[in-house]
């Protein structure tokens, strides 16, 4: 049966919204397998396990907006099983840091894609919606200017007397709402 509220949404938007969602669920569940991870009692680091944590139920809010925005618009949800996390041993916490940064891009591009898609079908309300909830949201969480999680790494090894050596790595990467913009990921060097 059609929903009585549907207007102007695109079956395509709402199968990608369908698929957005499950990979909001996928960095959730992600995020709490490297939560949980940091967690043990042989790694014990609380700091990480707290920032994924904390990274797990955002990522699952991002999800749930989605779930409501589909209901507002008529649109059916269509839950799809929620893939595995690539591992289950995250090494150290640069690493998972790492990996946190490419799960964060791959989750944007997928938010771009689905913009590209609601323009392509001329759909301003989920264009909107993308805007003001996720693509701003997802641009400062990779901006290690504002992130701190890279601030307190930088902090940690380049003011605590370690022999570690911070290095930037910049990387750019095209924004199709905000023009253009940096992501740096810190990366220790050993001297």
């Amino acid at each position: 049966m059609e929903s009585q509220v549907r207007q102007n949404y695109h079956r395509d938007c709402e199968a990608a919204v369908n698929r957005m969602v499950n990979m909001e669920l996928f960095a959730s569940y992600t995020y709490t397998s490297m939560a949980f991870y940091f967690s043990r009692d042989d790694v014990a680091l609380p700091g990480f396990a707290h920032f994924f944590k904390e990274n797990s139920d955002e990522e699952r809010e991002h999800a749930e907006k989605l779930l409501s925005f589909q209901n507002k618009r008529g649109g059916r949800i269509f839950l799809q099983d929620v893939k595995k996390p690539e591992r289950d041993e995250w090494g150290s916490g640069l690493e998972a840091m790492q990996c946190a940064l490419q799960l964060e891009k791959n989750v944007n591009q997928a938010l771009l894609d689905l913009h590209k898609l609601a323009s392509d079908h001329v759909d301003p309300h989920l264009c909107d919606f993308l805007e003001s909830h996720y693509l701003n949201d997802n641009l400062s969480r990779m901006d290690a200017a504002n992130n701190k999680m890279a601030e307190y790494l930088f902090d940690k090894h380049s003011l605590g007397g370690k022999n570690l050596r911070l290095t930037a790595l910049i990387q750019s990467v095209d924004c199709c709402v905000d023009g253009s913009w940096k992501i740096f990921l810190l990366k220790g060097c050993m001297r």
